[in-house]
């Protein structure tokens, strides 16, 4: 909505702009008084507001009515999706009750539970990602070092490599919390992904700065090159679209984060991310 304002107020007034140059070029070669000066100014006033009431009908006002739309579609859509999630919550809870003794079930249920927490995440990245489109993400103040803590709980939960973490650094940051998430989620599930289930993942953050590090199967010089591009995936037999890293950067170009990979064949990957900026404004 914002851009869309900006773009059509500067297309206005510069073509009121232009119209008043060559107005003032035409008067000067005519010789025109004053009087027929003010007259052909206020022609062209009335001839630039009928032209920004053009712009804001075919650009603005569709714009925030469709952005409308969207908002309205976020709220039904995490409406409706509480409901069920909420329902197997429950229910996955009264069953937990009921067949305590028996460990095949429990197993079961406790699938059962990942797979709604995984479709409950999933919901709220869909509404973020709407929300992000009509700019109406607002900036949080949080610790890092507790959405850290968070992240590595729900990814230990997988049972799949062991997380070390490493954390000296309690400063909060001011930023869009739900991207920062999402950054971490990404990070952290491809260092798990491209490493052995044996071979553990580190997390660190040390004097405002990120580390994720593991000793994976690593990537060489012209797969760094191209790590970050939208649908590029340096092993395609690994499950996924070839997207993470891209929105991976696109939040840390937005944020001011800068970010970092280093890694080598068959040596592992390290991903360093500066945050120090939003700490020097939290």
């Amino acid at each position: 909505m914002k851009k869309s304002f900006f773009f059509s107020s500067l297309f206005y007034f510069v073509s009121v702009g232009i119209l008043f140059l060559a107005v003032y070029h035409f008067l000067q070669w005519q010789h025109l008084s004053d009087l027929g000066f003010y007259a052909v100014v206020f022609l062209i006033l009335l001839v630039g507001w009928g032209w920004w009431y053009v712009i804001a009908s075919l650009v603005v006002h569709p714009k925030k009515r469709i952005e409308a739309e969207l908002e309205r579609l976020v709220e039904d859509i995490i409406h409706e999706l509480n409901v069920p999630l909420s329902t197997i919550r429950a229910n996955s809870e009264l069953l937990k009750r009921k067949l305590s003794d028996d460990p095949r079930s429990l197993r079961r249920i406790e699938r059962i539970e990942d797979a709604s927490i995984r479709l409950e995440k999933l919901y709220k990245e869909i509404s973020y990602q709407i929300r992000k489109e009509t700019e109406q993400v607002k900036k949080e103040h949080f610790l890092p070092s507790e959405l850290i803590l968070e992240r590595v709980g729900y990814f230990e939960a997988q049972k799949r490599n062991a997380l070390k973490v490493e954390i000296t650094d309690e400063r909060a940051v001011t930023a869009d919390r739900i991207g920062f998430e999402q950054m971490l989620d990404n990070l952290i599930s491809n260092a798990m992904k491209y490493s052995p289930k044996e071979m553990p993942v580190t997390i660190t953050l040390h004097q405002g700065k990120i580390m994720i590090s593991d000793e994976g199967i690593g990537m060489d010089t012209t797969e760094l090159i191209r790590v970050m591009e939208r649908y590029y995936q340096a092993d395609p037999s690994q499950e996924g679209k070839g997207i993470g890293l891209a929105l991976v950067k696109a939040y840390c170009d937005s944020e001011g984060i800068d970010i970092h990979i280093h890694s080598e064949k068959g040596q592992g990957t390290k991903v360093l991310l500066d945050i120090q900026p939003l700490m020097n404004h939290a």
